[in-house]
């Protein structure tokens, strides 16, 4: 640099900006958004819009857990043995969903949004263009020639071309059909897995209800697939109306299946597998009306971008489930009664858990827009906002969970030994164990070293979230 005669040797350059002028305007950038930042829960525009996409989709998201809830509140009345069966194979199936769920609902939301943004870009560059031209023309040829330009404006918004929304719905299908074939046939082979032998007394309803429910995962994956689609329209109120509708279907019918009809945990699955499958319709119809789906060739579905950006995700979400998989197999292992103590408490961390899972829904189709638009500002603006968020939010609920699982465990079961032992893990259950769960097992009583390693885990992946 010296050598070529520059007056300012220790100036580099990169994109024709020095980088000494680079530094000073990202340090101007970061001064300037903390200043913003010091009011969490500030109602100014960026607040707003974190929130109207948050609050639908946690919302949603809390739907499902809470029809769970519901089963589990039903279950639990026909004893110990059923729950704890239950609960072993809603680890199997939550496992089995959660492999390919995170990965094509975030892939997806951040793909649409990138198309959907730039759609709307092209569209507007056009439309600029457009009336530039007629400027430029006389009176007579813009009188002939401008109905024609803004009508195929506006026909260009009855309908959306998102290739990446098609692509979407074909892998969740499969993978839906996949996944479903595979629990069925593998049904022994995995609880066993798990610690539930044919002899063992949960085995007869952990079979029945991970088999029937199985039937709904074609459903589940579908419409997961297009809720990534809504989100990468900013659009999180309408799954939550699906899914109200589906999961108010599923309240509805859980007594008459499991006591009416007397199917048991048999009737809870089918029950759960009914709504799945109108949510899945509800959404299906109303993405119809949105966008195109049918995609004009092969080439333009996005089959290799998914695959390729899904295999970090997927190496990920099969290290985070394992870990609940791998507790719900201890727990299993000592018994029904602490596998039952176990699934209630589970099943209440993981419905309070959504409000984080909500936020990070609005941070990422917010992202996703912000990258696409090349708006560093805003992104930056906006990951802080939602840490911030995240961190308050985490608080309250460890007040909230706590009181309200101490003062309402009797709602879900009136077995006296289960009840002990959700007492006992209520101080501890803000997270879930991984392999130091065995270890810690001969020091904490086998149950309690499942919570305790729980706090490790979580503990963990907050430090490295915070630390990247």
């Amino acid at each position: 640099m010296a050598q070529n005669g520059d007056s300012h040797p220790n100036v580099e350059e990169r994109n024709g900006a020095p980088l000494e002028l680079q530094a000073d305007t990202s340090t101007m950038v970061w001064r300037d958004i903390s200043a913003r930042q010091r009011s969490v829960c500030k109602l100014d525009a960026l607040g707003k819009e974190i929130l109207g996409i948050a609050i639908p989709a946690i919302l949603t998201l809390a739907a499902d857990p809470v029809a769970s809830l519901i089963d589990t509140m039903f279950i639990g009345r026909l004893g110990a043995v059923d729950i704890g069966g239950v609960g072993v194979a809603i680890a199997i199936f939550n496992q089995a969903s959660r492999i390919t769920m995170y990965p094509i609902v975030s892939i997806t939301t951040s793909f649409v949004a990138e198309e959907h943004t730039m759609e709307q870009m092209e569209k507007e560059a056009q439309n600029a263009k457009a009336k530039l031209e007629n400027l430029e023309e006389d009176s007579n040829e813009t009188a002939s020639k401008s109905p024609s330009k803004e009508k195929a404006v506006v026909t260009g918004k009855k309908k959306r071309n998102i290739p990446s929304a098609t692509t979407a719905i074909i892998m969740g299908t499969l993978l839906g059909v996949v996944q479903a074939l595979f629990l069925i046939f593998a049904a022994k082979i995995l609880l066993s897995v798990m610690g539930v032998k044919s002899d063992s007394p949960m085995y007869i309803p952990a079979r029945q209800y991970l088999t029937v429910r199985a039937l709904g995962a074609p459903a589940v994956l579908l419409s997961l697939a297009m809720q990534g689609v809504f989100r990468g329209f900013k659009d999180t109120t309408t799954p939550l109306y699906a899914t109200v509708v589906g999961d108010a279907l599923n309240i509805v019918l859980d007594p008459i299946f499991i006591f009416v009809l007397r199917f048991g945990v048999r009737g809870a699955a089918i029950s759960h597998a009914i709504s799945q499958y109108t949510i899945a319709l509800i959404l299906f119809l109303r993405l119809m009306q949105e966008v195109n789906l049918l995609a004009p060739g092969v080439k333009q579905l996005q089959f290799g971008r998914f695959l390729k950006n899904g295999a970090l995700m997927l190496t990920r979400v099969i290290a985070v489930t394992s870990c609940v998989t791998f507790a719900a197999a201890l727990a299993a292992r000592q018994g029904p009664t602490p596998m039952a103590a176990f699934q209630i408490c589970l099943q209440v961390w993981l419905t309070s858990s959504l409000l984080a899972n909500g936020l990070a829904v609005s941070g990422q189709a917010i992202l996703a827009y912000a990258f696409a638009e090349k708006d560093n500002k805003k992104a930056i603006e906006t990951a802080l906002r939602v840490a911030q968020l995240g961190f308050v939010a985490g608080l309250g609920l460890l007040v909230i969970v706590g009181a309200g699982l101490y003062f309402g465990a009797g709602v879900f079961t009136t077995d006296k030994n289960v009840l002990h032992l959700m007492y006992l893990g209520i101080p501890v259950m803000m997270a879930i164990a991984s392999l130091s769960s065995e270890f810690l097992l001969a020091r904490a009583k086998g149950y309690l070293g499942l919570w305790y390693a729980l706090i490790i885990y979580m503990g963990l992946r907050t430090v490295a979230g915070v630390w990247r």
